[in-house]
């Protein structure tokens, strides 16, 4: 199978995905240009953490107006999984793929850190490998983590099953404390109606192998692979 990982002036998890997907995994993987108009044939969308356009104006804001994110919407629309992750969450959300907004932490600070997330739901093609409220544990690394929807917004997400991961701690429960941006909920991954498009702050590239600390990132990684590979064959 083959997955498009987007490259936008300032991304740089790309490289991060390139290799999980390739050398961890062993599947095709191509780098997609902002400017292209065309996915390249991919069976899956990688949208990756970085500062697109340098986060000039607004997190995602400038992205969302890339060439590309015209094919990913088509492609979203036709039923392609699309998975972001950090910046990739800012710039689905500014481009009317996921409900919400990704405002500065909380704490006014860049936090780098690793985080526990509950999984709250295991029936997405992102999230088949896991258990209903598994922890997995997986690093962050952002400023503008702060996920927000109004009152009204925030209900209809919650009453769809919209949310797919909260911030915890080791043990599963969902405190203020484990909260490192101040995200409504403890929110920190969410998805479409669909279920074709997942969106979480978290980098899952960045623990796929012991080496770097940790292995949970495999769950979703492997969700993905599992997802696509009816379809492959």
């Amino acid at each position: 199978m083959k997955f498009g990982i987007l490259v936008f002036p300032g991304t740089w998890s790309d490289r991060d995905w390139h290799h999980v997907l390739t050398r961890t995994l062993g599947h095709e993987a191509e780098y997609i240009w902002h400017d292209d108009r065309d996915l390249h044939g991919c069976d899956a969308v990688i949208v990756p953490g970085g500062f697109a356009h340098g986060d000039y104006l607004r997190v995602g804001a400038i992205a969302r107006f890339s060439p590309v994110m015209d094919a990913v919407a088509r492609f979203a629309e036709n039923g392609g999984l699309v998975l972001g992750s950090c910046n990739g969450f800012q710039i689905l959300t500014e481009a009317g793929l996921l409900s919400g907004a990704l405002l500065r932490n909380a704490s006014l600070s860049f936090r780098c850190e690793w985080v526990h997330l509950r999984v709250e739901r295991a029936d997405t093609p992102f999230t088949n490998a896991c258990q209903p409220g598994q922890v997995l544990r997986i690093p962050i690394s952002h400023g503008d983590g702060n996920f927000y929807l109004d009152d009204a917004e925030l209900a209809a997400l919650e009453a769809r099953g919209g949310v797919v991961f909260r911030y915890c701690d080791a043990e599963g429960n969902v405190t203020p404390e484990a909260n490192p941006n101040g995200s409504r909920n403890n929110i920190a991954g969410i998805i479409n109606e669909r279920g074709n498009v997942l969106a979480l702050m978290p980098h899952p590239e960045r623990c796929c192998e012991p080496e770097l600390g940790g292995t949970d990132g495999r769950y979703i990684c492997d969700s993905l692979v599992a997802s696509l590979a009816p379809a492959a064959r």
